[in-house]
């Protein structure tokens, strides 16, 4: 079995390979959104139709079952997203809202040595993210848990464990942690759906601070009803570049 380290290189690279060569143009789904503020005993949900233009996540959005309609970033995340690329993401939530922007960087991929049978010494593939294998982990399912080295400045979202699934080789769970001064955590789950790796589950978690209360708001995202049209589900989002967002 290989080293950790190698075997989460390697699954990185065969992830932005099939996430950058199986994209939708567009889809549809509908967005269920449950925020809670444990300490305060409250709670709140936040349901949308979504219809997207992945390439620049335009969506039309309409609040269910006949509220506002607006367009922008696709609420509250793109379905279609690989958390292991050079993005930068924020997000801010509380009982009436959920502010999520997520700016999509460029795939990681990493050079594979090959293999040498005068190599005596082997040194840490990555100099950012100490990967290590979960007890249950196995050679057709890598369950990876992952450390940040002192080299990962602090403030930056990293990948702290990726469950792989064994049909696809693909990542079935990523779980996403601020590296020091914050309780920020993102959890996504995957599944395969008509070729696409999409995201059907995630899970947002922060302590936030309201004037004189402090709370940790929890948001908890389902996607169902998943398509992918081959043409734009609205006028909207045909063409590009992308109209201004509205409110």
């Amino acid at each position: 079995m290989m080293t950790a380290d190698l075997a989460f290189a390697t699954l990185i690279n065969r992830t932005s390979a099939f996430y950058q060569a199986n994209p939708p143009v567009y889809m549809t789904y509908v967005e269920h959104t449950h925020v809670t503020a444990p300490a305060l005993g409250r709670s709140q949900d936040i349901n949308r139709s979504i219809a997207v233009r992945v390439a620049d996540n335009y969506a039309v959005m309409k609040d269910l079952p006949n509220g506002e309609e607006r367009t922008g970033q696709a609420f509250p995340i793109l379905a279609y997203f690989d958390p292991l690329s050079g993005f930068k993401f924020g997000w801010f939530a509380n009982l009436k809202r959920v502010d999520i922007t997520l700016d999509q960087g460029a795939p990681f991929y990493y050079k594979i040595p090959q293999a040498d049978p005068g190599v005596t010494v082997v040194v840490p593939y990555n100099s950012y993210w100490a990967a290590r294998y979960a007890s249950d982990s196995t050679e057709t399912a890598l369950h990876l848990l992952i450390d940040p080295t002192p080299r990962l400045q602090q403030g930056l979202l990293y990948p702290s464990e990726i469950v792989e699934d064994a049909g696809s080789s693909l990542p079935s769970h990523i779980e996403m942690r601020v590296n020091g001064g914050s309780d920020e955590t993102i959890t996504l789950d995957y599944s395969m759906i008509d070729g696409h790796w999409v995201i059907v589950h995630g899970t947002f978690s922060q302590t936030m601070h309201f004037a004189i209360f402090t709370d940790k708001i929890i948001a908890d995202v389902t996607f169902s009803d998943i398509a992918f049209p081959a043409e734009a589900p609205d006028p909207r989002l045909s063409g590009t570049p992308a109209p201004a967002p509205s409110d």
